[in-house]
């Protein structure tokens, strides 16, 4: 099978941000005067979206006020714009990799649960210029992964139909994404969760650095 169009998740599949969400999510609960978390914890904390991060990184007694909730958030938010890219980069590879698949003309996409602004800031900044086709985070009207729905309708622009997509990701919420809109789930090691998980998650090939994909896969330009 030759794929024709890649998509990937970013927080633990293309960028390492865990040290600038932590810190960020930090800075707010000491700004309530709430405990604050040591760093491993929030590689399970993260995956489903800021408000499900902070749900999860709020005292229960609070996290079950969505007025509160609301209002945790929106300084999150404050607090994270000021940390996108402070510690945050590229995992090592990822650039050499996303370089091979540009000049092999394979369309590439992002999509992501992380706040749309953080996403296309992220992407515009720590990337080369054009490299991806495609930037899709948390909006409006568009439901958060594992729902394909977003995934799709990049696969949908890229005029690539859904068995001939790779997706990657770093957690069992990238796999089921993967599987639910029919594309080739590739899970990757190097991120946030176990092995373990991607493969109970439905991953068919799991990578441990980013040019070893080019050893399994096989990818053609649509109109080749």
């Amino acid at each position: 099978m030759k794929y024709r169009a890649a998509i990937f998740d970013l927080d633990g599949t293309l960028i390492n941000s865990l040290e600038d969400l932590a810190d960020s999510v930090n800075e707010m609960l000491e700004h309530y005067g709430f405990p604050t978390h040591p760093l491993e914890p929030y590689r399970y904390y993260v995956g489903n979206g800021a408000r499900k991060l902070i749900e999860r990184t709020l005292p229960s007694e609070r996290a079950t006020d969505k007025n509160f909730v609301d209002e945790a958030l929106h300084y999150y938010d404050g607090c994270y714009q000021r940390h996108l890219t402070i510690k945050t980069k590229p995992y090592d590879g990822i650039i050499e990799m996303l370089d091979r698949l540009k000049a092999l003309r394979i369309p590439m996409g992002i999509v992501t649960n992380k706040q749309d602004f953080a996403a296309q800031e992220i992407a515009a900044k720590l990337f080369p210029s054009g490299i991806f086709d495609e930037v899709i985070g948390d909006r409006d009207g568009l439901p958060r992964k594992p729902d394909p729905t977003k995934a799709l309708k990049i696969a949908s622009s890229f005029g690539v139909e859904p068995s001939g997509v790779a997706y990657f990701g770093d957690t069992s919420v990238d796999m089921q994404t993967a599987v639910n809109a029919g594309f080739l789930p590739i899970g990757v090691t190097w991120g946030f969760r176990p092995e373990s998980e991607l493969l109970e998650s439905g991953a068919r090939l799991i990578i441990h650095h980013p040019l070893e994909l080019f050893e399994h896969v096989e990818f053609q330009a649509r109109n080749a």
